[in-house]
């Protein structure tokens, strides 16, 4: 049986959770910016993948928003979602969630969108879906 777009769209989603330890962290005891891109752009492949089940490569992102700084020692939660689906590519955000180790909380630290392209074995783009 085949699945409707809103069922694959669904099943896409992909959460990451990570603990953020001092190898991650710049001077200011914070999540890199760099690694938090990392981490975003892998779970919105992941997402993209899940997706199409083709090969995926990243393309572009759009307005990366850091809204809060991301302690070292929290914990952190990646949801990446389809947003948006073209002939050949889709649109993934990607949030980031920070939640402190030893008590019960939740925020928003980091959202941004990723695009992302279907190609084939010679890397030109090819369609989402059959």
């Amino acid at each position: 049986m085949k699945k409707t777009l809103e069922e694959k769209i669904k099943n896409a989603e992909t959460r990451i959770f990570k603990a953020v330890f001092p190898n991650t962290t710049n001077h200011y005891d914070t999540l890199f910016g760099g690694t938090a891109l990392q981490l975003m752009d892998e779970v919105s492949f992941i997402c993209a993948t899940r997706f199409t089940r083709k090969k995926m490569v990243t393309v572009s992102t759009n307005k990366i928003d850091f809204t809060k700084p991301i302690p070292q020692g929290t914990l952190i939660e990646l949801v990446a979602n389809i947003e948006k689906v073209g002939n050949t590519s889709c649109s993934v955000r990607v949030d980031i969630f920070i939640e402190k180790m030893y008590e019960e909380s939740r925020e928003k630290a980091v959202s941004g969108i990723f695009t992302l392209v279907a190609i084939d074995d010679n890397k030109n783009p090819v369609q989402i879906s059959d």
